[in-house]
């Protein structure tokens, strides 16, 4: 098991949580108002593969399961890439078995640029992080990205989806995440639980979900 975007963030937020990820988790614990917000900003997400006319959506499930078949994605997303194909929702690639699926791609001459859709009325760096992760997968993959957008919430809802770029905030993370991408890899692997105090990164930037568990062992 690689490293995804989701899985990069919780470790970068607390390597106890990537653990615990893979290792235990059972001992997950979603409130019923987080659940409601994931629910909410998946429905936003895919309510945003159209807002910029037809798409192609490389989404590809595992037979009989709701499970991502992550290989058949990449292999329809090179696809698309070849033919060309103006809009691309849920582009997925992989570099080491480290994957990323990306919201949208649009194409912009002989490039493509990058949207990531977040359910919010603004963008905050987490947002940028998880772009920045994205672009490192897709360039060492060998795709050109020109510009990098965040889509946010916007107040009217009758044109509800607002592009803020972060080109330039995304692409220099791209060292960041090549330093700790690795790591992540490595640490979630270990055979024992992994050590760490609670604090701060227990709630910042999310109330972590094994927030009952880890607190209880005090």
């Amino acid at each position: 098991m690689a490293i995804t975007k989701t899985s990069f963030m919780r470790g970068m937020q607390c390597e106890k949580m990537l653990w615990l990820d893979r290792h235990k988790p059972s001992l997950k614990v979603i409130p019923p108002e987080v659940q409601e917000r994931l629910d909410q900003g998946n429905e936003f997400g895919d309510k945003a593969m159209g807002m910029f006319g037809p798409y192609e959506e490389m989404t590809v499930y595992l037979k009989g399961t709701t499970i991502p078949d992550k290989k058949a994605m990449v292999e329809k997303t090179k696809e698309h890439l070849l033919k060309g194909t103006p809009v691309i929702a849920e582009a997925s690639f992989m570099d080491y078995n480290n994957f990323c699926a990306i919201d949208i791609l649009r194409k912009n001459n002989d490039i493509y640029d990058m949207y990531e859709v977040k359910n919010a009325p603004e963008v905050h760096e987490q947002f940028i992080k998880d772009a920045a992760f994205q672009f490192y997968i897709a360039k060492r993959s060998g795709l050109k990205i020109g510009k990098i957008y965040i889509v946010i919430h916007g107040e009217d809802e009758k044109n509800p989806f607002v592009p803020i770029e972060v080109t330039e905030k995304a692409k220099l993370l791209y060292g960041w995440v090549n330093e700790n991408i690795w790591r992540l890899n490595k640490l979630q692997k270990e055979k024992e639980e992994l050590a760490v105090e609670t604090g701060e990164q227990c709630n910042n930037p999310y109330e972590c979900w094994y927030y009952g568990y880890c607190h209880n062992d005090q």
